[in-house]
């Protein structure tokens, strides 16, 4: 099935906001998808086309480079790129890098890679040389490649520095996630240099990612405390990061031209295309919406994708279990990392045994009324990571499902 994002049909439905009404919402998901067996994984056609439209608006006109570790469905991310505005894949590994690149011509790896099969292939392959761009921190991962694949012997390789983002406050110390380890405007520009003198590479961007304003709520769900705390230190951090990119962007640009500046995630875009240095900002999760965007406060994506497991036994009369349902999200353990019962409203996971591999309990006054075979939604904390769970997914539009859409699983790959 391909997925016509910019069809007029398409968005007057998405403009009448169906995900507002849940008892409407949710039960045209179990229906389209009553036929197929659980776990299924759905997408709600409307709200990736209103959620990627509403990017596209926060983004202001500056390009967006979808992040494809959000999505890891390529029919998706073929969709979303035929949208003007959108430009180019920030990839998660060099072999998925390698593997989109048959198709889609401008990919940035977010991380450094050692994986030497890929790195081969990599130089190997003139084409996927011209469309890949690897990223690196130090010169070391630029001695891994030259090992692997010595310059003489290869394409030249495409090369994007990663600067570091996270905040040192002075009280609360360091804010942020541990990336990169170039922090100043004369370290990148050192690492630039570095970059340039050698055989074999050219220098074409800067990533910078603010995951501490990007990636964390500011406006987390019962814990306004939390959330005004969380508001000063992004705040605080923002400012600092404005001036200390631009001045770092600044001296890079006194060594090399460069083709892109990429910043941001779908958390701080507004924040991120103000600053006049970057050239693009990255969004991926804010297309599927998951349950970790209830927390912010600018903008609330509509809830794209959900999973549905099957009810498939009654331990008591309060209780009804589901078959599967540990689809438990990346990042420190917590409750906030377990996926979010969403219909019926009313359940809630049993204390001691929360989401499970194999079986889920869940409670409450609605699982009284549940019987087997009935189904059960949940939405997922973060986004493209459901899609490792499942060989495809089942597009929902006009409450009937289309084609299904083959995730990187379903098309027998997986990278991490």
């Amino acid at each position: 099935m391909t997925l016509d994002l910019a069809a007029p049909q398409l968005s007057s439905a998405a403009a009448e906001q169906p995900w507002l009404r849940p008892d409407v919402y949710w039960p045209l998901f179990t229906e389209a998808t009553q036929d197929r067996s659980a776990p299924v994984v759905a997408l709600g056609v409307e709200a990736l086309a209103w959620n990627a439209h509403d990017l596209l608006r926060r983004a202001g006109g500056l390009p967006i480079r979808v992040a494809s570790k959000s999505i890891r469905v390529r029919g998706v991310l073929d969709a979303v790129l035929a949208l003007p505005g959108y430009r180019g894949v920030l990839a998660y590994t060099l072999a998925e890098a390698v593997w989109l690149s048959e198709t889609i011509d401008d990919i940035v790896v977010a991380y450094p890679s050692a994986d030497r099969a890929a790195i081969a292939a990599l130089a190997a392959d003139e084409r996927a040389a011209r469309r890949v761009s690897v990223m690196v921190d130090s010169a070391a991962q630029l001695d891994l490649i030259d090992a692997v694949a010595p310059p003489s012997q290869r394409n030249r390789i495409r090369v994007c520095l990663d600067f570091d983002a996270s905040w040192q406050a002075p009280v609360l110390g360091h804010i942020g996630v541990l990336r990169s380890p170039v922090s100043t405007p004369d370290g990148l520009r050192d690492l630039a240099e570095a970059v340039v003198s050698r055989p074999g590479f050219e220098l074409v961007g800067i990533m910078s990612y603010e995951a501490q304003i990007a990636g964390v709520g500011d406006q987390p769900v019962g814990r306004p405390a939390e959330g005004m705390l969380m508001r000063a230190v992004q705040k605080a951090s923002g400012a600092e990061l404005a001036e200390r990119r631009a001045q770092a962007i600044a001296a890079v640009r006194g060594v090399a031209e460069l083709e892109f500046v990429n910043g941001g995630g779908t958390g701080s875009i507004e924040r991120t295309v103000a600053e006049a240095a970057v050239t693009e900002v990255a969004a991926g999760s804010g297309l599927f919406g998951p349950h970790l965007f209830d927390n912010y406060r600018s903008f609330s994506p509509a809830p794209a994708v959900a999973f549905a497991l099957d009810v498939v036994r009654r331990p008591n009369a309060e209780t009804a279990t589901l078959l599967g349902g540990g689809w438990i999200a990346s990042g420190p353990a917590g409750v906030d990392r377990l996926p979010q019962t969403t219909w019926p409203q009313g359940l809630r996971y049993a204390p001691r045994e929360a989401a499970g591999e194999v079986q889920t309990p869940v409670i409450g006054a609605a699982a009284e009324r549940l019987r087997v075979g009935d189904r059960v939604w949940l939405r997922h904390t973060k986004s493209g990571e459901p899609m490792e769970h499942a060989n495809e997914v089942v597009p929902v539009a006009a409450a009937a499902a289309g084609e299904p859409l083959a995730t990187y699983r379903g098309e027998g790959k997986c990278f991490l």
